[in-house]
């Protein structure tokens, strides 16, 4: 009677013990040292030190599973329902108010708008409610260690994470994060933390977990240094016709083409044109009814370099005008 109770038991401690841990030999892995190396050569990082801190990172196997799952993967139909709700624009509304000073102020210094500030805000984190559950050096070092497609990568945020912890006077065993190893409020890799966060508080510091301020001022810095152009169109909603369209390069990195070359080509916008940039790109996106189109311009990949899913970036655009509807009717 007992004996399948305790084979129960048993395994519920192996799987636990085999999802996570710190492995002893980790930081004598020839990868690890040679990464080791580095930073004590290049970066006068303390080898005992450092040792002691990667032998307290932990293997996250659910980590790896999260990469190979994204929500990017969804199809629009779904990956839209996830971010566009209500709760999100009302929570937005608040947060706005809450920060109106400070996002007047960012926007007449960097030039982004309020609206997008705020939808960036909300995607990545809920306003602050969701900033992740995984220690950041076990994201980072389970990435670089154990995930060969994006070893590169992680390991060169690992290590802009360990001088980030080492210019703050962290422990790098203290910051929370996303799977991917994202921090904070507007979710900043450690690369992006150290080269676009900004001291909007002016109090000596760069808080992007608790500082509101900061948080606004560093992600319209982000989108600033990225090329952000005031009062430009981001995306428009379009429909395809004849079949020239369908020789476009589609959801491409960058505006391929201009926008007459576009609309000869039989991809033109369902809303009145107006006044808009010379470039853009062809954004196709899956839903349960067929494709769907829009013309992105070069505002929208801004965008894409916060996340490189265009779905991302059109969520993020379209929460950002929920937000803006919602903020005037309010006043």
């Amino acid at each position: 009677m007992f004996k399948p109770i305790r084979l129960f038991l048993t395994l519920v401690v192996w799987c636990f013990s085999m999802q996570v841990h710190a492995d002893p030999a980790f930081v004598h892995r020839k990868d690890v040292q040679q990464f080791m190396n580095e930073m004590v050569k290049q970066h006068h990082f303390d080898r005992k030190q450092l040792t002691a801190i990667l032998s307290a990172a932990q293997f996250q196997p659910k980590i790896i599973e999260s990469m190979e799952r994204p929500y990017e993967k969804k199809t629009w139909d779904v990956y839209k329902q996830l971010f566009l709700t209500e709760q999100r624009v009302q929570a937005g509304v608040a947060f706005w108010r809450a920060n109106q000073q400070t996002l007047e102020r960012a926007q007449k210094q960097y030039g982004v708008p309020a609206d997008m500030i705020v939808a960036i805000i909300g995607v990545e984190t809920l306003y602050g409610k969701n900033q992740g559950n995984y220690r950041v050096l076990d994201a980072l070092t389970t990435l670089a260690f154990y995930y060969p497609k994006r070893s590169v990568f992680f390991t060169k945020e690992l290590r802009e994470f360990l001088l980030l912890c080492r210019e703050h006077a962290v422990p790098a065993t203290q910051y929370m994060g996303s799977y991917a190893g994202a921090m904070g409020k507007p979710q900043f890799m450690p690369s992006s933390y150290r080269f676009y966060a900004v001291d909007f508080t002016g109090n000596g510091k760069r808080d992007l977990m608790n500082d509101d301020q900061d948080v606004i001022g560093s992600v319209a810095n982000y989108f600033s240094r990225h090329g952000w152009k005031a009062n430009e169109r981001v995306a428009q909603l379009a429909h395809v016709n004849g079949t020239q369209y369908k020789h476009l390069s589609m959801n491409s990195k960058f505006p391929d083409y201009t926008y007459n070359r576009l609309v000869s080509a039989g991809v033109k916008p369902m809303t009145a044109a107006g006044p808009h940039p010379d470039k853009a790109g062809v954004i196709e996106l899956m839903t349960d009814k067929g494709a769907e189109y829009w013309l992105a311009y070069p505002n929208f990949y801004v965008i894409t370099h916060y996340n490189t899913s265009p779905q991302y970036a059109l969520v993020v655009y379209l929460l950002a005008q929920q937000l803006r509807e919602q903020w005037a009717a309010s006043a």
